[in-house]
């Protein structure tokens, strides 16, 4: 079973404009509100990929109900805590040039009983996980300290897969041993706290990761494609030629995607081409959609990683 974790859900709502005219009037095109948060956006990815997920974190009563149906009609079983109010609600805004501008809300505060709740029932949950995944900001209250806590709670033969910023990674990675890290390249610079220009400078940020007892570092690129390394062997696989509708979730969709192909024991080689694949075939929905197993298997068949 792969355990998701999200501590921060969010109404995504993706407005398409023509494009985006600061401190003037804009005509929106089309609207869709999706109820998501990154590791949420996981499980659907793994249950999408058909293999078991649960999804575990913080979520608010006001929205309950209706994250639970979403989930629940994707095949992913939910297990959360629930804390008073509203699911924050996060601006995708999205131009014809496929540019993306976001604007993220923090959320409501969380209390520090419904904190120790989480931190139980992640103990409980990932007693009978083979992957975790934990992922996205923190809501208001909680201290970047939380993910450590939360990853100590984890048993150690479950392979822990994290995808957050700077401070948060730093406490996860003091915490435990990590599987894999799934930064992107700003993601990557901010934690080595150095400039990436070419393959070379991505491996050897990794070992920044790498150095702190990270097993593999895959690091998205965008419409280049993906570097999975582990210090030793590294490997790019570059994405196949698609129309871009929207580049949102399909961080998510490869980090769901390399956890289905962790728990099924492949090589680093098929780790990353199976990441490369969901990411990609995610950038070919419209607003916040992510993947659909039909199009991830048709670009599966059209890339190739090469050994760096």
């Amino acid at each position: 079973m792969i355990l998701t974790i999200c501590p921060n859900p969010s109404i995504d709502c993706t407005i398409e404009l023509d494009s985006l005219n600061v401190g003037m009037l804009n005509r929106i095109h089309n609207k869709v509100e999706t109820y998501s948060g990154k590791a949420l956006n996981v499980a659907i990815g793994v249950a999408r990929l058909e293999e078991k997920c649960v999804a575990t974190g913080f979520m608010f009563a006001d929205h309950e109900r209706m994250f639970n149906q979403v989930l629940g009609k994707e095949g992913v079983e939910t297990d959360f805590v629930v804390c008073d109010g509203s699911a924050r609600v996060n601006y995708k805004i999205i131009d014809k040039r496929s540019m993306l501008t976001e604007i993220n809300d923090r959320g409501e505060n969380v209390t520090l009983d419904k904190q120790n709740a989480l931190l139980d029932k992640i103990a409980a949950l990932s007693s009978g996980a083979d992957i975790a995944v934990m992922g996205g900001s923190l809501p208001k209250g909680v201290s970047p300290e939380f993910y450590g806590k939360a990853l100590i709670n984890i048993p150690q033969r479950v392979k822990v897969i994290v995808d957050a910023e700077k401070d948060n990674m730093l406490a996860a990675v003091s915490a435990r041993e990590i599987y894999m890290v799934k930064p992107n390249i700003k993601e990557l610079e901010s934690y080595a706290e150095t400039k990436i220009n070419d393959f070379n400078d991505v491996i050897k940020a990794s070992a920044k990761y790498l150095d702190k007892g990270v097993k593999y570092v895959l690091t998205s690129m965008g419409t280049e494609g993906a570097v999975l390394t582990d210090g030793v062997d590294s490997y790019f696989c570059k994405t196949a030629s698609v129309a871009v509708n929207s580049t949102v979730g399909a961080g998510d969709s490869m980090v769901a995607a390399a956890a289905v192909a962790i728990y099924n024991g492949v090589s680093m080689r098929e780790i990353l081409k199976e990441a490369v694949a969901a990411g990609t075939a995610a950038v070919t929905t419209s607003g916040t959609n992510l993947f659909y197993k039909d199009k991830y298997k048709e670009i599966y068949s059209k890339i190739q990683p090469v050994k760096l």
